[in-house]
């Protein structure tokens, strides 16, 4: 069983979601192109003097979107800071949208924010490093659904197919890729869209496959799921080998409980999503405020990924990331640091 499933995870050394982002307003990915416009939240909760902080998620149909959601609900009753939550295309533009300072708030696989600081991966060679944790949130895993009657058994049958890789500068994107090239999958129709969409292009037969770094088990699998027979693709052990060594995924064992339609365990690869803030536009008497009403009220949460948010798994995820001054003090304070 992986280390994932274990409550005592040990600190890995990345929903993640390529073009290079910039950090210029021009440049940087529309916050809601995947999102209906009435889906997203638009700030009409902002407080009349504008002190509401913006807390960036992902796609309408993903899990940051939904969480993130809740979690603004949590600060917002239990701190005196008013967040609202907005839908992006998740990991990589929330990290350049904190760091330009454009967001205050975001969820991000830890890995592109590592990568951030280095100006490596999506970023390419721009560093963007005004962000500092503020917490775990769920490991995210990468699951990858075929339709059952469509004889792809494996990831390797995906060459020449239509398949749904996740939106450019997410997480789930770089996952994807990563994945069909360890397994030499160069020939596809690549497709761009947000879980929730690739979802729905599965169903309607649009696409072959539908990726997604996403909590476990997802809703968006389990509706899909009751609407089509679906399967999970494996991954081998050769090529778990190569993923582990080649980045900082880690492999998952994804257990046949998980899902109604699973009849057996299979294999893919996991990282943490954590939750970053600003270090201009945060202060840290509120990063405090809000670590502090966030995660000792986690159990108001009702979405089946905060049960990880727990004070015992709070740190991880924090390895090789700056903690924010603010998040610091909480847990020096209450003894979670190392």
């Amino acid at each position: 069983m992986s280390m994932f499933l274990v409550p005592a995870l040990a600190l890995a050394a990345c929903n993640g979601e390529g073009e290079a982002p910039e950090v210029d307003d021009e440049d940087l990915p529309d916050a809601g192109d995947e999102a209906e416009e009435d889906d997203v939240d638009d700030g009409d909760e902002e407080a009349d003097d504008g002190s509401a902080l913006q807390m960036g998620t992902g796609s309408t149909g993903g899990t940051y979107y939904a969480l993130g959601q809740e979690m603004a609900n949590v600060i917002n009753d239990h701190t005196e800071q008013q967040v609202n939550a907005v839908a992006t295309d998740a990991s990589v533009e929330n990290i350049a949208r904190v760091s330009d300072q454009d967001l205050e708030l975001g969820m991000t696989v830890h890995i592109p924010a590592v990568d951030a600081l280095d100006g490596e991966g999506d970023f390419q060679g721009e560093v963007m490093d005004n962000f500092g944790f503020m917490g775990y949130i769920y490991p995210e895993t990468n699951q990858i659904v075929v339709l059952a009657d469509d004889d792809i058994e494996s990831v390797e049958d995906l060459e020449g197919e239509r398949v749904n890789i996740g939106p450019p500068g997410s997480a789930s994107h770089a996952a994807s890729e990563l994945v069909l090239d360890a397994h030499g999958v160069e020939d596809y129709e690549s497709y761009e869209e947000g879980f929730g969409d690739g979802a729905s292009m599965l169903q309607d037969g649009n696409v072959d496959a539908t990726f997604g770094l996403l909590g476990l088990p997802d809703t968006g699998i389990e509706e899909l799921a009751a609407q089509q027979d679906v399967e999970l693709l494996t991954i081998e052990d050769e090529y778990l080998d190569e993923i582990e060594a080649n980045s900082e995924y880690e492999r998952i064992t994804i257990e046949a409980d998980n899902y109604d339609f699973m009849e057996e365990d299979v294999e893919g690869i996991a990282a943490y999503a954590v939750l970053i803030g600003s270090l201009d536009d945060v202060d840290e008497e509120t990063a405090y405020e809000i670590v502090e009403g966030l995660y000792e009220n986690a159990d108001d949460v009702s979405h089946a990924q905060s049960e990880h948010m727990t004070m015992e798994d709070i740190m991880l995820g924090s390895e090789d990331l700056p903690l924010h001054p603010g998040a610091e003090q909480y847990f020096e304070e209450n003894d979670l640091l190392d």
